[in-house]
């Protein structure tokens, strides 16, 4: 079929199906598998072809085939712009057994959000060899400001939900074996235990593999196969995009064909990035160069982050520990906070974390509902009557029915009083912030880096930002 269908188009001419084997046969090629680049260029090279399409076919399930594809120019090796593609395609044919019936693909324009919930996925890979304490920092302290313009968009009138990934490369404390990278965590929904585990970084020199980095984000994650959701990998460092075992192009063409954005962050002189690749990085899978001083410390304090701190602590009272769990938990995020404290950010990091809290997003408040009584009531997991009072702080199990639905009662009612006041603070500080940026020129850092680009990519995928 995708034969007849070249070769209806008149603007191509398309190989004979003997010759093609011939040439598979002489590089001991299958016609089912995957061809890396390079072996798709021999092939290209053996056949005299100016292109190469080439991709995959994938079963979803009995009824659906998920298809991807590219074409590779073969005098330069690349993908040409814009020549890259997926689709899913109903079947009517079963294994082994050709149907003529002619197959119409499922369009799946950009923006339509199939899966039912707005979902954004991020993969951060940060350099952590010994010139970048600067990069770790700007990530411990920026990234509930990242957070927190992301929470703010919205797709079809519902806040997305935000996953993110994190790893690290370049450092020679990691396994060589691993080509010094580390995932440090899968996508998850918990936010602050991403932002704890940045304040559990070090630095230390090493190979800086970026090819490989992106590559295994790409093929480790469990990424989204719907095309409507914003996937992106974001990756900073400062040594040659084209070092290591894998070419960059090739982790690139990987990422385009899962629509996955790579925007790529030089730590350092614009013009020395565009020179070591880093700009041709970004190209390759339709994502954002940009260049960042990692040596830049920002730190603005605005009015309300006296306040907005004081509101969060008043947040904390209003959770209730169930279990052994919730302990933990209350423990875990006092001991975030008190990081959060004593870095650069310090109130204005406070205050941003606070207005993410604030927006009540459905994935935080799923997960917080399996160990705070509050939100499991506030949700509508369960009601009062129904919670376990031996997972309950001992002075509530010593209360009835009717006080203990009251006591949660007005704990709900005070969380919601506290947000709200959050939400409106949170307004007036970022218009605040927003005006001292510009007066002051404040410079490139890795929060502007990212939001810019998720802010551009993520309309393009149907998200609306204020």
């Amino acid at each position: 079929r995708l034969t007849t269908l070249f070769i209806q188009n008149k603007k191509i001419a398309v190989i004979e199906r003997n010759l093609l084997k011939k040439a598979m046969d002489e590089l001991k090629l299958q016609s089912s598998g995957v061809m890396d680049d390079s072996t798709v260029k021999n092939l290209g090279r053996m056949l005299g072809a100016s292109a190469v399409v080439y991709g995959t076919l994938h079963d979803l399930n009995d009824e659906e085939t998920e298809v991807n594809a590219r074409i590779m120019e073969i005098e330069t090796g690349l993908t040409l712009p814009g020549a890259s593609a997926g689709t899913v395609v109903k079947k009517t044919w079963k294994d082994g057994t050709a149907v003529v019936t002619p197959v119409t693909p499922v369009k799946r324009p950009t923006g339509q959000n199939f899966g039912g919930d707005a979902v954004v996925q991020l993969a951060v890979l940060l350099d952590t060899s010994n010139s970048m304490d600067g990069l770790i920092n700007q990530a411990r302290n920026q990234l509930w400001k990242i957070i927190n313009e992301l929470i703010t968009s919205e797709k079809k009138g519902s806040r997305p939900s935000i996953e993110v990934a994190l790893y690290e490369y370049g450092n020679s404390s990691l396994p060589r074996e691993n080509n010094y990278i580390r995932q440090i965590m899968p996508f998850t929904t918990d936010l602050d235990r991403v932002s704890a585990e940045l304040f559990g970084l070090t630095t230390n020199g090493g190979d800086e593999y970026c090819g490989k980095a992106v590559h295994d984000a790409v093929t480790d994650l469990n990424w989204s196969r719907k095309d409507d959701v914003y996937k992106a990998i974001f990756i900073a460092g400062n040594e040659p995009f084209t070092q290591g075992p894998v070419d960059f192009r090739t982790a690139a063409a990987l990422a385009k064909s899962k629509n996955i954005f790579v925007n790529t962050i030089f730590c350092g002189d614009r013009q020395q990035g565009i020179g070591t690749q880093w700009l041709s990085g970004a190209q390759a899978a339709d994502g954002d160069y940009t260049n960042i001083d990692q040596q830049l410390v920002v730190s603005i304090t605005a009015p309300q982050d006296v306040l907005i701190s004081q509101l969060n602590q008043d947040l904390n009272r209003t959770y209730v520990a169930y279990g052994d769990t919730g302990r933990s938990e209350l423990k875990k995020k006092a001991e975030l906070e008190g990081l959060i404290s004593s870095g650069v950010g310090g109130s204005g990091a406070i205050a941003e974390r606070a207005a993410v809290r604030a927006k009540s997003a459905p994935a935080m408040a799923a997960r917080e509902s399996m160990w705070d009584a509050v939100t499991a009531v506030e949700t509508g997991k369960v009601k009062s009557a129904d919670l376990n009072k031996e997972a309950l702080p001992a002075e509530l199990q010593k209360l009835d029915k009717g006080q203990l639905d009251n006591y949660m009662a007005s704990k709900v009612e005070e969380r919601k009083k506290i947000k709200n006041e959050i939400n409106q603070l949170n307004e007036q500080r970022k218009a605040y912030i927003a005006e001292q940026e510009k007066t002051r020129n404040t410079g490139a850092t890795l929060d502007k880096a990212i939001i810019n680009s998720v802010r551009k990519q993520a309309t393009m995928k149907g998200y609306q930002f204020k």
